[in-house]
């Protein structure tokens, strides 16, 4: 049988039956559409928290070292570490908090949040300007009054989170500091923060009694395998400080002792994989209970059309019909019933993924701060899951009645009324 007369034929059998073949398909439109719903919002939240939680920068590494006899690093430490390293590393570099209260000529905060970095820290935390610029190399060598805003600062310091703030002045602790930029940090903190240069903020803020009490963060040179970056950097960091390695089943540390923690945005970026595995596993098998059920109606259906179609199977087989023919007829309307059930789910999903998607980023959007709404991601693979799942239920659901449809006796068939 030529392929355009199967075609032609598949598709008058199917017409004929509008309504019994409508219902059918949405059996598989109701699974396939949760299937690609949920796996579209699964990837849309995890490419947000990605993106906005700044674990895109692979490269990032957090270093937590504590000497033994409750010491701390300094930053002649972090840069003796960062030569070290340099094989590894394109930049070491640290950072420290403090806090002050802040003020404008409109409005003042109790408490915000001072960070005191280096250029440096923007780069490796994938921070950027949003307006104006940020500090540079030269700002933090010179102790530069200047200061960049972040988080809720900028609307509670000036009214309003898009105020033109940048060229103003604020007064932290006793000084004045120029607003030189607003800094992107990819979703919003509902704190008050600033960034100012280290060297300013030591000695205008925390003074060098605080001056030892740094955070490490490392950027690792492109193309590095982040794992045994990690390695490398604990390795050394035992070494230089004498800090005894932690037995296997060690879960908590002293400061007594000392404790080295290193922490690679890799491995939140596998952990956070790890968990929206899961997810879309528990998704899958819930969406699968639809897809079994449209399997079974499919069935039916298929069962139902080889009941009424018996003359014609015994008047094809009459003319020549083979075996193969029979069954490849059956099954092809049973994979077309499928595959156009299919086609319509993974439009309906994509848009009830649209849905959801506004549902799941108010409730992100008052955990974390987030602006931006969720954008559901449907990748290659997943349409070709779904294509594969159709065409899948259509042979092993319609295999049954095909093959029924072929084994029957030509001259019974032709003799049933």
């Amino acid at each position: 049988m030529r392929a355009r007369d199967l075609a032609y034929e598949t598709s008058t059998a199917l017409l004929a039956n509008r309504a019994r073949t409508l219902l059918t398909v949405l059996g598989i439109v109701i699974g396939i559409g949760a299937v690609i719903a949920m796996t579209a919002l699964i990837d849309g939240v995890k490419a947000q928290l990605v993106g906005q939680l700044g674990l895109n920068m692979s490269r990032t590494v957090n270093i937590t070292c504590w000497p033994p006899g409750n010491q701390s690093l300094d930053q002649d430490d972090i840069e003796e570490i960062g030569q070290a390293l340099a094989g590894s590393y394109e930049f070491v570099t640290g950072f420290t908090y403090t806090s002050a209260q802040a003020s404008s000529s409109t409005a003042s905060v109790d408490y915000l949040n001072i960070n005191a970095c280096r250029p440096e820290y923007f780069q490796a935390m994938g921070y950027e300007a949003a307006r104006g610029s940020l500090f540079d190399a030269e700002d933090c060598e010179d102790g530069a009054m200047v200061v960049v805003l972040g988080g809720s600062s900028v609307k509670n310091l000036f009214g309003s989170p898009d105020a033109d703030c940048v060229g103003q002045t604020v007064r932290i602790g006793s000084s004045q500091y120029t607003v030189v930029g607003v800094v992107d940090e990819g979703f919003t903190y509902d704190n008050d923060t600033a960034y100012m240069p280290s060297e300013t903020a030591v000695t205008r803020l925390i003074g060098q009694g605080g001056y030892g009490s740094w955070q490490i963060i490392g950027f690792a040179r492109e193309g590095s395998d982040m794992y045994a970056v990690a390695a490398e950097t604990e390795s050394y960091l035992y070494t230089r400080y004498n800090i005894p390695y932690p037995e296997p089943d060690q879960t908590s540390f002293s400061s007594d002792e000392g404790y080295v923690y290193v922490q690679t945005a890799q491995e939140l970026i596998d952990q956070l994989d790890a968990t929206t595995a899961t997810f879309r596993m528990l998704a899958l098998a819930v969406a699968g209970i639809s897809l079994l059920v449209g399997g079974i109606g499919i069935m039916n259906m298929m069962l139902t059309n080889v009941t009424e179609r018996i003359r014609e199977i015994g008047l094809r087989k009459a003319l020549g019909a083979r075996r193969g023919d029979i069954t490849g007829q059956f099954l092809l309307e049973s994979v077309t019933i499928c595959i156009v059930g299919g086609a319509l789910g993974i439009g309906v999903g994509y848009g009830g993924a649209w849905l959801l998607a506004s549902v799941a980023g108010s409730a992100l959007g008052s955990m974390m701060g987030a602006g931006e709404a969720i954008v559901p991601v449907i990748s290659p693979a997943t349409v070709a899951m779904a294509t594969g799942i159709c065409v899948g239920i259509g042979v092993v659901f319609g295999w049954y009645p095909a093959r029924r449809a072929a084994k029957m006796d030509p001259v019974e068939s032709l003799r049933y009324q």
